[in-house]
């Protein structure tokens, strides 16, 4: 492996915008990043395995609910820190933010947000010290964006709940500690109930032979009669409404996130082009070359001035699910171009694992599906201008 040499690509001097806590926390991550992520990523994903000790490393950073406030156990940190700790984290690899968004936004805000206090008192600390790693389920063998039509279901029993379905695509599933999932009740409403690892029935088999997110656990989430008791319902919101607010966090985060992928492509290719020698000369010096490169930080800087001001209208309340979704849509198709073009220039090294870039590209190609695909997005987008729905 390489050392990480990575250099901060800011063109339109946003560091400027940033206040000093945004710049330390950032700067922290960043550290944390190039000494335990950075030397051994790329082992990792060869092997397909989780690195399960960036668990207590990442929550030694604060990133897991950076945004939960201090006496639940988070840092009580802005939006804008937590795009940035998102940002960082994806440099090193999108499997590894996907721990962090899946523990922030999917499990501890749904318990903070819609959640009881006994159940923010009983869970939260758990998850931000790394004690607990959760999961998330919505998307079903049959139902990813539409979600609305899971067949996951729970009945009333008088004392309890009974829990029957199963999820699929599910990150840290075969290592989760809890499981917040989403299941209809009797009347077809859809409510999200907390499920705890040993609750009998409940079962959480790996999902092996992926070519992205090496590095990431990926699993399902199965529900054979299993016995929820009554005080693990989230009882302060209900409806699709309710998870699809947890997308909404899920998908700030990951629009920051790939911003961090895309500059880690630019930076690699960028010092390859200085280095590389052809026809007595760096390649950096040909046009073509410059093209890439000039491309890329026009893009990356034109998708930090979105997200930046994307993380104020979300510290201000004001950021709308049609524009998080346009950043979500926008950054990662950027980060995918800016990937395959590094690639490229890197030519036969750009799929070596001695560079980062495969890598990446091969994650991004998750991360532009998860969370509702580019079209599902463009269709968000599309509604929201014209007012009509194109899907149900």
């Amino acid at each position: 492996m390489r050392p990480d040499l990575f250099e901060h690509s800011d063109y339109y001097l946003m560091d400027d915008l940033l206040s000093e806590e945004h710049k330390l926390v950032r700067g922290a991550t960043r550290d944390w990043v190039k000494r335990d992520i950075s030397p051994i990523i790329e082992e990792y994903a060869q092997r397909a395995e989780f690195p399960k000790q960036t668990v207590k490393g990442l929550a030694g950073i604060g990133a897991f609910g950076p945004y939960i406030p201090v006496e639940y156990g988070g840092a009580g940190l802005d939006q804008i820190s937590y795009g940035l700790m998102m940002q960082e984290i994806e440099r090193g690899d999108s499997g590894v933010r996907s721990t962090c968004s899946v523990q922030s936004s999917l499990v501890m805000y749904p318990i903070y947000e819609y959640g009881s206090e006994e159940q923010r008192l009983k869970y939260l600390p758990k998850l931000a010290s790394g004690e607990y790693l959760g999961s998330f389920g919505l998307t079903e063998p049959n139902f990813g964006s539409n979600p609305g039509g899971m067949v996951t279901n729970f009945k009333d029993m008088g004392d309890h709940y009974l829990l029957n379905g199963a999820k699929m695509w599910i990150s840290n599933s075969p290592l989760c500690d809890i499981a917040v999932v989403w299941a209809k009740n009797e009347d077809g409403r859809i409510h999200g109930l907390i499920v705890e690892r040993g609750m009998e029935g409940f079962t959480t088999p790996e999902t092996h032979n992926k070519w992205s997110l090496r590095a990431s656990a990926t699993g399902e989430l199965v529900f054979d009669n299993v016995k929820v008791p009554k005080d693990n319902i989230l009882p302060n919101k209900s409806g699709l409404g309710a998870p699809l607010g947890c997308l909404d966090s899920a998908r700030y985060g990951i629009a920051w996130g790939a911003i961090g992928a895309a500059m880690d492509c630019y930076d690699t290719a960028l010092r390859y082009s200085k280095e590389r020698i052809q026809f007595d000369r760096p390649i950096g010096g040909f046009q073509l070359q410059q093209k890439k490169l000039a491309e890329m930080v026009t893009e990356i800087t034109k998708a930090q001035l979105l997200t930046f001001r994307l993380g104020q209208l979300k510290n201000e309340g004001k950021a709308t699910t049609a524009q998080i979704s346009m950043a979500k849509r926008n950054n990662v198709d950027v980060a995918l171009t800016i990937a395959r073009n590094a690639r490229q220039m890197l030519g036969g090294m750009g799929i070596s694992g001695e560079y980062p870039i495969m890598r990446h590209m091969m994650n991004l190609e998750s991360v532009v599906t998860y969370e509702g695909t580019h079209d599902i997005h463009l269709l968000i987008t599309g509604m929201d201008v014209t007012g009509i729905p194109a899907f149900s």
